[in-house]
């Protein structure tokens, strides 16, 4: 993806700044999920996304420290915490902003996902609507045009729906399989395995995160008009044997794709702790990764980022350390 200028004007978004999700995710007591925002203020227009981005993160980093969590009047952002269920708290999160970047944070404690996430989807278009928020980005997925067949990504074709529409404008990123959901797969290293449930020599598109981070960022500072989908990759696509490859090299040692069949996952996530609808809607998922029905419409921008998967795998296995 292509950086805007470093030398735009700055745009007077002390009345109208930015918001997006951050770090973010946390259960309440309630097992309910909130959101924690960042509102940026002071962004260049058409600036890139990276250095707005890395300055804000340094702000961020000092209003963390200080007391209460308070920032000075010099830093560029405030932290807003509301509840995804508490729609008053989303609108005032939501005040006074030039653009959202919203997305869904699963609830793995829910037994009926489709309709919460509608239920969660409603509040917060409610929320948007009421703010007057004239511009939204939403994380959605590979897949989103399908009316079924693609498992939790149903709940994002109905949250496009959803603020389709909507007044505000809207950009929906339709983001590839993140590359650090092989996160998940990294105990195999050991004994030189990488367990898949995708088949070994299918490539599909990956997106890392950062990537999408950096295209919503641009997104944001670009603005927006209509309602347009953004398909997001990475530089290209990957099969689990890439994967393994890519594996193999950063831990110095020959990796190989231990494929298991489809049958197998729903039992083995249960083992984990996932409930059933969850496996159920990971099983469809996959399959239809597996199977061509999780695809991209075609028709749309793709953006690629410039991200690989073994700069992700080397991130990844730092942290395992």
């Amino acid at each position: 993806m292509e950086s805007g200028s470093e030398n735009g004007p700055y745009v007077d978004s002390g009345r109208m700044p930015l918001m997006l999700p951050i770090v973010g995710v946390a259960e309440s007591q309630e097992a309910r999920q909130c959101l924690q925002f960042l509102v940026l203020r002071g962004i260049r227009a058409g600036s890139s996304p990276r250095r707005s981005f890395r300055r804000t993160r340094r702000s961020a980093s000092s209003c963390a420290t200080s007391p209460r969590g308070k920032c000075g009047k010099r830093q560029a952002l405030d932290v807003s915490v509301a509840d995804v269920e508490d729609g008053a708290a989303l609108q005032r999160a939501f005040s006074d902003t030039e653009g959202a970047y919203v997305l869904l944070p699963p609830n793995f404690s829910s037994t009926q996902v489709r309709a919460d996430n509608n239920r969660r989807t409603s509040t917060i278009v409610a929320a948007i609507e009421a703010a007057g928020v004239p511009h939204v980005v939403l994380l959605s997925s590979i897949g989103a045009q399908q009316a079924d067949g693609t498992g939790p990504v149903l709940g994002l074709r109905d949250a496009e729906a959803a603020f389709t529409r909507g007044r505000a404008a809207a950009t929906f990123v339709r983001a590839a399989y993140f590359m650090e959901n092989w996160g998940g797969a990294l105990f195999g290293v050991a004994q030189g395995v990488l367990p898949s449930f995708l088949l070994a020599d299918k490539a599909i598109p990956l997106v890392a995160t950062r990537d999408t981070g950096i295209a919503a960022a641009r997104l944001l500072a670009e603005g927006g008009s209509g309602k347009r989908v953004i398909e997001l990759a990475g530089p290209r696509e990957y099969s689990p044997r890439d994967v393994a490859a890519a594996l193999a090299r950063a831990v110095g040692k020959p990796i190989a794709v231990q494929e298991a069949p489809e049958d197998a996952m729903e039992p083995a996530l249960a083992a984990a702790g996932m409930n059933a609808e969850w496996t159920r809607l990971f099983k469809e998922l996959t399959h239809g990764l597996n199977t061509g029905i999780v695809v991209w419409e075609g028709g749309h921008p793709l953006w690629r980022g410039e991200t690989d998967i073994q700069t992700v795998l080397s991130a990844l296995l730092e942290k395992t350390t």
